[in-house]
């Protein structure tokens, strides 16, 4: 035996699959990821070492499979095939007994959805938890080509069957050649504004010009424009994605294709893991929303009755605890104490208001930065918030997936911000006569075809309007990292009125959100300048780290 505790030849099995064989703690390699899913559930209920129960219910068990879904080579792991149908049995096989829901979450996949519309986006990232999204970003990367002598952006099935196919064609087209023409004038006025300092290098001040350029721009991008989104997910997450998404292929094609796409290719890899997203328990699950929706979009109606949307501010309070600053200090105190939450509750509620407040600023007087988070305590206080903003903002705050969020559909009823440099670059005029363009085609497509297929015509300037729910602990995070200058003028905008509105109830809860740029509420140039530099920087370290000076 050696130190591992294997003997010489169990430890030649065992290399492969295991980034050391003698400590505590390791990683799993080489393994798909229905035996990582089927080993950590048979971990739960074992005495065993997780190798240990490798080596002796797994690659010794003839009867799992193990050798026939992990290909071996004379080397032991220098290369893996997933055998699909064996993994399949295997699950069926072994699993039985220890809870289909949660083994799939110890199983996942990397995914990738290319050319799929701004509005399968963000149903694709609309997940809270199980699944990490990263998107091709409209702030870093031009959207001015053509590819095959066409833009990028998806042809919506029901508006292309319809007598609007040539409205539809002509109205994205048109926006399109409007951001293409105008990105190189963008480019050359921001130079000319903003002339490179001589402690920027050309790298940084060149992508600094084009984030900037981008963010002017992007209004014009209508929700049809393509991009690429990535998923990492677990399996249970990815199920229960596609069948949301199949639900919503009931009234978006798109959807219904992207999930029947995702369902295949994910299939290959994790079969056994997302099988149930459509079948015996799938289609319950699909007609369930579709039907609720459905349900509730009847009600809407007869509710909202011949009403027209009230003008609004960007951002409006709708709710808070008026006794947060009790549930905030009790909550804070509570895991410190053995008494029950109702006795601490009690005690606070009696205290004079000084003595919370003290309780509070324990709680949060020693942050040094941002990622100094409140405790979560700060989670018992919630505010809700209704959001009035362009539809390009909202998808960089849609990121936020923690909070509880709810969007209506995409439309033009609420106007759109024009960007601020329009004027003096010179194409305000354009940007009204696209935008007014874009509106008279929203409307007649939604007549015709509908509201939802409608929305793929309508630029990113175009204001949406979405509920929000947070608690105060996710306040401080969103305030104080969207308020940074590296961000979008628009979304550093919302945020900061956010943080206005409980700051004009509250004062006392938000004082120690002392790592807000509150620079975000004025025109600051060229805002990522900075974030440049530092990468420069990074850069020159790294460098020098790995090839010497």
């Amino acid at each position: 035996m050696g130190e591992s505790g294997f003997t010489e030849q169990e430890e030649k099995v065992l290399k492969p699959f295991f980034t050391n064989l003698d400590k505590d703690i390791f990683v799993l390699t080489n393994l798909p990821e229905v035996v990582k899913g089927a080993l950590f559930s048979r971990y739960s209920r074992s005495s065993k070492s997780l190798r240990r129960l490798l080596l002796e219910e797994f690659i010794n068990d003839a009867e799992t499979g193990f050798r026939e879904m992990v290909a071996l080579s004379e080397g032991m792991g220098d290369s893996q095939v997933v055998a699909t149908k064996k993994a399949e049995e295997f699950y069926d096989r072994v699993l039985v007994g220890y809870g289909d829901d949660s083994v799939a979450e110890l199983g996942g996949a990397h995914i990738a959805c290319e050319n799929v519309s701004n509005i399968a986006s963000k149903y694709l990232e609309d997940s809270r938890i199980g699944i990490s999204p990263l998107e091709k970003s409209t702030r870093y990367v031009y959207f001015d080509k053509k590819v095959n002598g066409k833009y990028l952006y998806h042809l919506e099935q029901d508006i292309m069957a319809s007598r609007h196919t040539d409205l539809y064609i002509s109205t994205c087209d048109s926006l399109f050649d409007s951001y293409a023409k105008l990105v190189e004038p963008t480019k050359k006025w921001l130079e000319e504004k903003f002339p490179r300092e001589n402690d920027a290098s050309d790298r940084a001040y060149s992508s600094t010009i084009r984030a900037k350029a981008c963010d002017i721009l992007r209004g014009f991008l209508p929700a049809s424009t393509l991009t690429n989104v990535g998923l990492y997910g677990n399996g249970r997450s990815l199920e229960y994605l596609m069948a949301k998404m199949y639900s919503a292929g009931k009234e978006l094609k798109e959807m219904d294709f992207i999930a029947g796409q995702m369902h295949s290719e994910l299939s290959k890899v994790i079969p056994s893991f997302v099988k149930r997203a459509r079948g015996q328990y799938g289609e319950p699950t699909i007609e369930f929303l579709a039907e609720t929706r459905k349900g509730l979009q009847a009600l809407a109606e007869k509710v909202s009755g011949n009403d027209k949307p009230e003008a609004r501010e960007e951002v409006t309070i709708t709710s808070y605890d008026k006794d947060a600053e009790e549930k905030v200090a009790a909550a804070s105190l509570y895991p410190f104490t053995d008494l029950s939450f109702a006795q601490v509750k009690e005690k606070v509620k009696k205290m004079p208001r000084s003595e919370r407040l003290k309780i509070i600023d324990e709680a949060l007087k020693r942050r040094k930065n941002r990622r100094h988070k409140p405790g979560r305590g700060f989670e018992h206080a919630y505010y809700e918030f209704d959001l009035l903003c362009n539809y390009a903002a909202y998808r960089d705050l849609h990121r936020h997936r923690v909070l509880t969020q709810q969007r209506q559909d995409l439309t033009v009823k609420h106007g759109f911000d024009v960007p601020v440099e329009a004027e003096a670059i010179g194409f305000e005029k354009e940007f009204n006569e696209q935008m007014g363009n874009a509106a008279e085609a929203w409307k007649k497509i939604s007549t015709d075809v509908g509201e939802k297929q409608a929305q793929y015509v309508v630029p990113f300037a175009y204001k949406i309007r979405w509920g929000v729910s947070l608690n105060l602990r996710e306040l401080y995070h969103l305030v104080e990292l969207r308020s940074t200058v590296q961000g979008h003028a628009d979304y550093r905008r919302v945020v900061l009125k956010m943080l206005g509105e409980v700051k004009k109830v509250q004062p006392e809860l938000v004082k120690h959100m002392k790592f807000v740029d509150f620079r975000g509420a004025k025109e600051i140039g060229l805002e990522r300048l900075e974030a440049e530099k530092k990468t420069d920087k990074k850069l020159e370290e790294l460098k020098k780290r790995h090839i010497g000076p």
